[in-house]
């Protein structure tokens, strides 16, 4: 709908494109934010959801996200599970805008594996919500949750907002102790010899074997 839009109605010199210009057709994603921006009060905030996709495109392919940021308007990236919406499976983010901002750092959420699996969707639950809404209005750093990052640190990563880049969700595993498990293997070995020789023990008393 707002890609059709775009196509037919929108021009430079439309007040809403006019200061980032106009997104191609095929990432129409990023005129709807300088759309809602347009309309937002000088002292406001708008929360946007989108697909990933729009994280991902960088300075060289990313126009409109790239000037956001450099104008410090880009105030938290939050990502969800996928399977939230009915219509659609995929995962998505939110992107809080403030159209003015003293501060430049850009706050880093990864809500993908908080959630309730239903029959055919995820649901967040009410601690889910929780933790999102604490964490954004803090702005709080929570390991392997939430990266508060600097902008030049955005700028390091080429203007690529994935969240991947700047929250770390790696579990490092616990370290295999190979004695122990030879020990084990040992055992084993050991139960089935002794298991071996009571079934031949127990033939030998039948007549089986001699």
């Amino acid at each position: 709908m707002f890609e059709l839009e775009l196509s037919i109605k929108c021009d430079i010199d439309d007040p809403r494109f006019r200061e980032y210009g106009i997104a191609p057709k095929t990432k129409a994603e990023d005129s709807f934010l300088s759309h809602c921006l347009y309309h937002t009060k000088e002292s406001g905030r708008v929360a946007i959801t989108l697909p990933h996709v729009v994280l991902f495109r960088g300075a060289a392919k990313g126009r409109i996200p790239k000037a956001l940021i450099d104008k410090h308007q880009i105030e938290s990236v939050i990502g969800f599970p996928d399977k939230l919406f009915l219509n659609t499976g995929i995962p998505v983010c939110v992107l809080i805008l403030k159209k003015n901002r003293a501060n430049s750092d850009i706050l880093f959420v990864d809500a993908s594996q908080g959630f309730e699996k239903m029959k055919n969707q995820k649901q967040l639950r009410p601690e889910d919500i929780y933790k999102i809404t604490e964490t954004v209005i803090h702005r709080k750093a929570v390991d392997k949750y939430s990266h508060l990052a600097t902008l030049e640190k955005v700028i390091e990563n080429d203007y690529n907002l994935n969240i991947p880049r700047y929250v770390d969700t790696f579990e490092e595993e616990e370290p295999i102790d190979l004695a122990d498990i030879q020990g084990q293997i040992d055992e084993v070995d050991a139960e089935i010899a002794k298991a071996n020789q009571t079934l031949a023990n127990h033939f030998k008393e039948l007549g089986m074997l001699k």
